[in-house]
């Protein structure tokens, strides 16, 4: 079992950045695929951006290309999502998810959850 912790969530101005992060305990993660999902009030949770478990392999929805950068560092068991240039239409309950997975599986039905970070962008 792995256990996840999301921080770094907030209150910014519409252009600004915030950079989440997620720590995961229990089980090693390392060979984890692992992602950041979103759910917006009234919307579906979504796919926000994936990494293999290698952090050679990337995805990212469209609507976040060339803004956000997911990143891992398995020696600290964390996840990380670097999101800049925010529009309101970011603002979500951030969640972190993952998966035990292949090498460069980026695309995963996640078996756990962390319990989400609310990010709130102002216009």
């Amino acid at each position: 079992q792995v256990q996840l912790v999301e921080s770094g969530g907030g209150l910014v101005q519409a252009g600004g950045s915030l950079r989440l992060s997620c720590a995961a305990s229990g089980r090693t993660f390392s060979r984890h695929a692992m992602g950041w999902f979103r759910q917006a009030p009234g919307k579906e949770r979504e796919a926000v951006a994936t990494i293999s478990w290698s952090g050679g392999t990337t995805y990212y929805a469209d609507f976040v290309k060339g803004r956000f950068t997911i990143s891992r560092d398995n020696a600290k068991n964390t996840v990380y999502l670097q999101m800049n240039s925010l529009k309101s239409e970011d603002t979500a309950v951030y969640y972190c998810a993952g998966k035990e997975a292949a090498i460069a599986v980026v695309r995963f039905r996640p078996d756990y959850w962390g319990q989400g970070t609310q990010v709130t962008v102002s216009s």
